[in-house]
């Protein structure tokens, strides 16, 4: 059993500033989003240019905020928000849902696209390789804040985290996330999209990854206290990640098929 390091939210403090690590998380998310994006123009991976790149950053951080925001409160606790509307907006109390900020960036890539000119996958084709790395920088924030933990455990890497305030060794679920939904999922996206592949086949390959690892992880993962396990016994991300596994692989087939 391990003893969660203490871990200062804050990562640097200036005058009556505070920058946090969970802040600084989504800069290395955007950062490298924006570096590997570059890479992918200059070595002719997709017909984007870097202003396009410029735009999907920009209009991506709102789309992920917004959307990570308001699913959230729509997922999770749509019943106290209805009765707390103004509460949606604060944003420095945390809540946010991934699955409502990939609409958000979805909703970004319409906009995109119709704008430019491009058909809708070839802009989601070269956004979905940008995106894992930020997610594991997300689920490190999560570490470094000692949130999400997972469900208890005797394995000998299993935690104690004094914000669960129960005394009890649990899975390091953010840890288990930032290798599946971020590293590992970061390796085969980057794989596969450095090849030519036919148009729609890079997003599908995002949908099936991340809806199989975030399954596979929430196993590990302590569900939220005000939900807990649903249907059969699976979590809220569990059932959000089933229709994109679906989506996926029937997009990875009609991909293939389509001339």
């Amino acid at each position: 059993m391990l003893k969660f390091p203490s871990f200062d939210p804050v990562a640097l403090r200036i005058g009556p500033l505070a920058v946090h690590w969970y802040g600084l998380m989504y800069l290395v998310a955007f950062g490298s989003a924006w570096l590997l994006g570059r890479w992918r123009i200059a070595h002719g991976k997709t017909k984007l240019t870097l202003k396009d790149l410029e735009d999907i950053i920009f209009y991506g951080v709102l789309g992920v905020i917004a959307g990570g925001r308001l699913g959230y409160v729509i997922f999770y606790k749509p019943i106290y928000y209805a009765s707390h509307p103004l509460e949606i907006f604060y944003l420095w109390e945390g809540g946010m849902s991934f699955h409502g900020g990939l609409l958000g960036v979805l909703a970004m890539i319409t906009w995109l696209a119709r704008s430019r000119g491009y058909k809708w996958f070839e802009v989601s084709d070269f956004v979905a390789p940008l995106i894992p790395l930020g997610l594991a920088a997300g689920r490190m924030g999560n570490f470094i804040n000692g949130e999400l933990w997972g469900r208890p455990s005797t394995l000998p890497w299993a935690m104690v985290f004094p914000q669960s305030g129960d005394g009890i060794a649990r899975h390091p679920s953010q840890l288990y996330q930032l290798g599946l939904e971020g590293l590992m999922l970061f390796a085969l996206l980057w794989w596969f999209a450095n090849k030519p592949r036919p148009t729609g086949q890079v997003s599908a390959l995002f949908l099936i990854g991340y809806g199989f690892f975030r399954f596979i992880a929430e196993f590990a993962r302590e569900p939220d206290d005000f939900l807990g396990l649903l249907t059969a016994n699976l979590s809220m991300g569990q059932w959000l990640s089933l229709p994109m596994i679906v989506a996926g692989i029937w997009l990875f087939k009609w991909s293939g098929q389509k001339k």
